[in-house]
């Protein structure tokens, strides 16, 4: 069983060559295994040139030292962090040398550093949050910024590791804290006729509480787009330009084009950035009822399942066949085939591509004016920046400032909505006529708790568990 209070050890930087590599080690009382390790004592937070030594007396590597004092470091325990050439071999040669000598026998036939073990990934950032050097969504935060894909995301994880996220939820739940001893003391005391709950105070505070949790959930709702992006698949029938428009909102040659119907095979993906918005778009193979390749109806049936799981679908038409009654047929069919998933119609954008075949525009003129029709030609680019804002609408994304967006996980949002729950039930209890007083007790108790568990005050084992084994090891 791994006991927490045993030191740890891991290389703290990404797999691979580098001009830089960490190797970290938390624990307490690490005087003894650096001046081991070393051969000298280290001053505390001053980086010193020191070089590591084999059993023989080689030198491994010489190597910048920096040595945090509990609990004045990030894990809140004493860290030693060696900072050595980047190249893969030499870490774990340091690595093994710090592991070598840690069961080294001192003076006193006691381990230089009895129990030494390598980290479990997010051990560290573990440590950091059991030691209440952060919080959960602090600790959270950490791999946030690690993966941010966009430099949004990146402002947005930084802001939830300096505890703006905690500090609006502490606030509000002091409020809620507030408003329930008010409540309770009038349960507890009702000789003294206090008629709290029909109170101007007690209106205005749980009105106050309910519009700072809208606030909040609109603020994660738009952290929940940016940290796990939108996902777009591109369907249609074969050769409507869907791996066009794949290459011109990616910028890259990602799909292959041809005028070959039923190109792509498979379902081709590729994230790209909109205003900061990671949308991650699928290119799917042409959808027809019929095909007599074997490969290419494996790659049909993975379209419909992508399209299932998809938050916006691009339904592609071939404007340069509208005159076509069997094209319009199949679309229809596709159209019809999509209520069998129960796909959202307002989540359906129709897209009209090849306008760059139309010069007259006798075609164009004809367009209808719907929000969920946007006209393009992913040849000539015409349309995309239009097709991109529809894209940001649907997906929910409003063009705010970086202080508006909170980078939200699932776990939060289901805490908040629950919150919100109980907050509007308080809310009917204390504008009823016939208040009850226990009911709105329980209603708040709920709500705190729910508050709560976002920041890890009632966190169990299973959640951490959860939570800290999608670091990275060394984190």
């Amino acid at each position: 069983m791994i006991e927490r209070n045993q030191p740890i050890i891991a290389i703290a930087t990404s797999p691979g060559t580098g001009a830089v590599g960490i190797v970290r080690v938390s624990g307490i009382k690490l005087e003894d295994f650096i001046e081991a390790l070393l051969g000298r004592k280290l001053l505390p937070r001053v980086a010193t040139l020191c070089e590591l030594k084999d059993d023989n007396g080689a030198t491994i590597d010489q190597l910048i030292a920096v040595y945090f004092i509990g609990p004045n470091s990030y894990t809140g325990e004493d860290v030693l962090e060696l900072q050595a050439h980047g190249g893969p071999t030499l870490l774990n040669m340091i690595l093994e040398r710090c592991l070598e000598l840690s069961n080294t026998q001192k003076s006193s036939h006691s381990p230089v550093l009895n129990g030494l073990r390598l980290a479990r990934p997010g051990e560290f950032t573990e440590r950091a949050f059991l030691n209440a050097k952060l919080d959960l969504t602090q600790a959270e935060a950490v791999m946030d910024l690690i993966s941010a894909g966009t430099k949004l995301a990146a402002q947005s994880a930084i802001r939830s590791l300096q505890g703006e996220f905690s500090k609006d939820i502490n606030t509000v739940k002091k409020r809620l804290i507030h408003l329930r001893m008010l409540v309770e003391a009038s349960i507890d005391f009702p000789e003294e006729e206090i008629d709290f709950i029909k109170s101007e105070q007690a209106r205005k505070l749980i009105i106050e509480i309910n519009q700072a949790i809208q606030v909040i959930l609109l603020k994660t709702h738009q952290g929940k787009v940016l940290s796990q992006g939108v996902r777009v698949v591109i369907a249609g029938q074969p050769n409507s330009g869907k791996s066009s428009l794949m290459n011109a909102l990616s910028g890259e040659e990602t799909s292959i084009v041809t005028s070959i119907e039923g190109t792509t095979r498979d379902v081709l993906s590729e994230t790209i950035s909109i205003s900061g918005v990671p949308f991650h778009v699928s290119d799917t193979a042409g959808l027809r009822q019929n095909s007599e390749d074997e490969v290419e109806q494996i790659g049909i049936q993975r379209a419909w399942r992508r399209i299932k799981e998809a938050d916006i679908l691009i339904f592609l038409t071939d404007l340069s066949r509208n005159e076509d009654k069997a094209y319009l047929e199949k679309n229809d069919w596709i159209i019809e085939s999509l209520k069998d998933f129960e796909f959202k119609e307002n989540n359906v954008l129709n897209v009209y591509n090849k306008t760059d075949l139309f010069k007259d525009d006798t075609v164009l003129d004809k367009r209808s004016k719907s929000a969920n029709e946007v006209y393009i030609s992913a040849k000539t680019g015409e349309g995309l920046h239009e097709l991109r804002e529809r894209l940001l609408e649907l997906s929910g994304w409003k063009k705010n400032s970086i202080e508006d967006i909170y980078l939200a996980r699932q776990r939060h949002i289901q805490a908040l909505n629950s919150t919100d729950e109980n907050i509007k039930s308080a809310l009917y209890w204390i504008f009823n006529s016939a208040p009850s007083l226990e009911l709105i007790a329980e209603e708040l108790r709920l709500a705190q708790n729910s508050l709560s568990e976002i920041t890890g005050e009632f966190s169990n084992e299973d959640l951490l568990g959860e939570i800290f084994s999608n670091f990275c090891i060394g984190k």
